[in-house]
C-alpha cells in the first residue's frame, strides 16, 4: 500500500495528520485523517478510536471543530476519520445533499450506477484498519463512534462485527433508517426496492436481535430538529430492552444537531472509549 502525505500539524505533543491513498474497496482516490497522540511517537502502539463523520462532511469537520486532541493525547489514544464517501469525477453523484458524494451512509451498494464505488461499509471494516495498522503504530485494539449518518454507520459496524471493536458510540445517530426519510432514500438507491435487505444496515433492528454486545454509547440533543422526523433514538431504547443490550442511551435539553452539542460531550465518548480499550 502507498500513502501520500497531504498535511501535518503539531497538536498538544502529538501529529495530526491528513493523507490520500487509492481504495481498491471503493475504486477510487480516498483521504482520511489521522490524530496520533504522543505516546505514538515513543514506539508503542495505542488503541484507536474511528470516527464516521455525518452528511455533507469530510474527514476535517471532526478533527477541526471537536476538540478532541487534548484529551486523546492524555488517554494515549489515536483517532482515525475517513471521509464519508467515495470521490472523483467517475463517481456516481446525485443532486440532493442526501445522496451520493458526501453521503455513503456506510453501505456496501449494490445498485447501478453506485455499486462501483459506494462500498463504504467494507472501507470502514478492512480495508482502512488494515492500511493504518499496517503503517501508524497503531494496534488492532479498536472503538468506533460518529455523529447522525456516520452514528448510524458506527452503530451498525460494531453491532454486526462485536468481535472487531470494544465499544461503539454516537450522537444524534440516525438510530432507525429504514423508517426514516433520510434512510429511505438512501437504503432505496444503494440497496435497491427489497427492503429485507435494508435490515442489515439498521442499528434499532440489529439491537433488537443481538445475542453478542458491543458496550454502546449514544448522546442526544433534545433540541436537535432532526430529531423526530430523522433520528428517532426511542427505537433503540425499545430495541435495547428487548435484547438486553448495554446501551446507555443520555438526552440533553437544549442542544442541537451541531458539533457545539458534539465539542460538549466528546470528553465522556472519549473516556467511555479508553476505559474500555484499556480492558
Amino acid at each position: 500500500m502507498s500513502i501520500e502525505n497531504l498535511s501535518s500539524n503539531k497538536s498538544f505533543g502529538g501529529w495530526h495528520k491528513q493523507y490520500s491513498h487509492y481504495s481498491e474497496t471503493l475504486n477510487c482516490s480516498m483521504r482520511f485523517a489521522i490524530y496520533l497522540p504522543p505516546q505514538a511517537s515513543k514506539g508503542q502502539k495505542v488503541p484507536a478510536v474511528y470516527w464516521l463523520s455525518g452528511l455533507t462532511c469530510t474527514d476535517e469537520n471532526f478533527m477541526q471543530k471537536a476538540g478532541a486532541h487534548r484529551l486523546a493525547a492524555e488517554l494515549g489514544v489515536a483517532i482515525i476519520a475517513p471521509d464519508t464517501s467515495p470521490r472523483g469525477d467517475d463517481v456516481a453523484d446525485d443532486d440532493g445533499y442526501d445522496l451520493g458524494k458526501g453521503a455513503g451512509f456506510y453501505v456496501n451498494a449494490t445498485q447501478e450506477p453506485w455499486s462501483r464505488h459506494y462500498r463504504m461499509y467494507d472501507y470502514v471494516l478492512d480495508e482502512l484498519p488494515a492500511l493504518i495498522e499496517s503503517m501508524f503504530p497503531v494496534s488492532d485494539q479498536r472503538s468506533i463512534s460518529g455523529h447522525s449518518m456516520g452514528g448510524h454507520g458506527a452503530l451498525v459496524l460494531a453491532m454486526r462485527n462485536p468481535e472487531r471493536f470494544q465499544s461503539v458510540s454516537a450522537f444524534s445517530p440516525i438510530s432507525n433508517p429504514v423508517n426514516c426519510p433520510w434512510g429511505k432514500k438512501a437504503f432505496a438507491a444503494y440497496l435497491g426496492k427489497d427492503t429485507a435487505s435494508w435490515a442489515e444496515y439498521d442499528a434499532s433492528l440489529l439491537m433488537q436481535k443481538a445475542s453478542k454486545f458491543v458496550p454502546a454509547r449514544v448522546d442526544q440533543g433534545e433540541a436537535d430538529n432532526f430529531l423526530a422526523e430523522q433520528l428517532k433514538p426511542e427505537m433503540l431504547e425499545v430495541a435495547a430492552k428487548q435484547s438486553g443490550y448495554p446501551l446507555e442511551l443520555n438526552r440533553h435539553e437544549g442542544y442541537d444537531h451541531s458539533y457545539y452539542f458534539i465539542a460538549s460531550y466528546i470528553e465522556e465518548h472519549l473516556r467511555f472509549h479508553a476505559k474500555h480499550l484499556n480492558r
